[in-house]
């Protein structure tokens, strides 16, 4: 380091211990202090004589400029808390996702999964004779999977967990940094509190998988924003990420009745189907939720709703979401009213029968369902 270097180094750390900015805290009276001042300097061209990096000794240094430097780099180096994320961590795609549990030891978790459901007496029989088919043997290691992925909590020691959650977030609210670990930011998501962890206890991780094939999908990205703006309007919010999981758990039970077995087979494929499938129970949600506008005090009812007409209509219910997004991909533009007469009747039905007997409680996001198996034409509320 030569003379002039070492003097202007011992300069700008003197602006330092004069101001106290080199022990700051993030988001101190100091801080932002200190941003005014280089927002200012910007304005007034100082900061460019330290950052062009050329003809530097035509410039005279004086005490302002040296103390806008010193606090520039003051800011970049502060003191972050151990949940704090001052970088940004790639995105991470669905299938970089899934390969992931592919590869990892989930022995523990497929010894206690419970693939279809048990049916005994003449409900047994009634299912096997006219009932949806069986899933095709090469296909059922695939089912597993998922059911295992369901298991899974998040954990904060996996790279490939947080590196989820934060395209989740970023997608979703359009910023370019990570947000930290735990926090009510968390909450502006719809989650119940600031451990997103805490709400997947129904689910596992495939709660996060599906919103993370929502926004990571090209076509099915707008469809997410346009449901989380949704999710925020001031009359008609809700948890736009407890209404996801709450669709997760609608499609995990759709695949443990066996709803969804043939268009499995089909299709030769599960995951692809369970991620169409999940899409589009939410756009059959968010459609009811826009045209007949639905508030928070509804979100019962709406569920059980789209829980009956997606498990009994499942060809139907894809084929919609095709028509949607083939339209969108055309530049067609959309009714506002294009919710099918079906759920319309479904959803009156439902209300002049149930209307008396829904207790506000039973309405309140405050849980999502185990997975353990539902008794046969059961419908359970978050």
């Amino acid at each position: 380091m030569d003379g002039d270097q070492q003097c202007r180094t011992e300069a700008k750390q003197k602006v330092l211990n004069i101001r106290g900015i080199g022990n700051c805290a993030p988001g101190t009276l100091q801080e932002q202090h200190s941003s005014r001042n280089i927002s200012a300097l910007k304005k007034n061209g100082l900061l460019q004589s330290l950052t062009a990096g050329v003809d530097e000794k035509k410039h005279e240094v004086t005490l302002e400029v040296l103390q806008a430097e010193a606090e520039w780099e003051a800011l970049e180096t502060v003191h972050r808390g151990p949940n704090d994320f001052t970088g940004s961590t790639p995105l991470i795609s669905f299938n970089e996702a899934l390969q992931h549990f592919q590869t990892a030891d989930l022995c523990e978790y497929r010894k206690n999964i419970q693939p279809t459901m048990r049916r005994t007496g003449l409900s047994a029989i009634t299912h096997f004779l006219f009932g949806p088919p069986r899933l095709h043997k090469e296909l059922q290691e695939e089912r597993d999977l998922v059911f295992a992925i369901g298991q899974c909590s998040l954990d904060n020691d996996q790279e490939v967990h947080i590196r989820v959650l934060q395209t989740i977030y970023k997608k979703l609210t359009g910023s370019k940094f990570d947000c930290a670990r735990y926090g009510s930011h968390w909450e502006l998501l719809g989650f119940q509190g600031a451990d997103p962890g805490t709400d997947l206890r129904g689910t596992g991780f495939l709660g996060l998988m599906h919103t993370l094939y929502m926004v990571m999908d090209l076509q099915t990205l707008p469809l997410a924003r346009d449901i989380y703006k949704l999710s925020q309007h001031p009359i008609q919010n809700f948890p736009f990420c407890l209404m996801s999981i709450n669709i997760t758990r609608i499609t995990i039970q759709a695949l443990r009745e066996e709803c969804l077995s043939k268009e499995c087979n089909r299709r030769q494929q599960v995951i692809g189907v369970l991620n169409d499938f999940y899409v589009a129970a939410f756009l059959h949600l968010y459609q009811i939720w826009k045209t007949q506008h639905k508030t928070i005090s509804d979100s019962g009812l709406v569920l059980k709703g789209v829980e009956m007409f997606a498990k009994k209509n499942p060809k139907q219910l894809l084929k919609r979401l095709e028509t949607y997004l083939m339209e969108r991909q055309n530049g067609t533009v959309l009714s506002a009213d294009k919710v099918s007469s079906t759920s319309n009747h479904t959803q009156t039905g439902m209300r002049s029968k149930s209307a008396s007997n829904i207790n506000t409680k039973e309405m309140n996001f405050m849980g999502v369902c185990e997975l353990e198996p539902e008794p046969e034409g059961e419908v359970r509320l978050i």
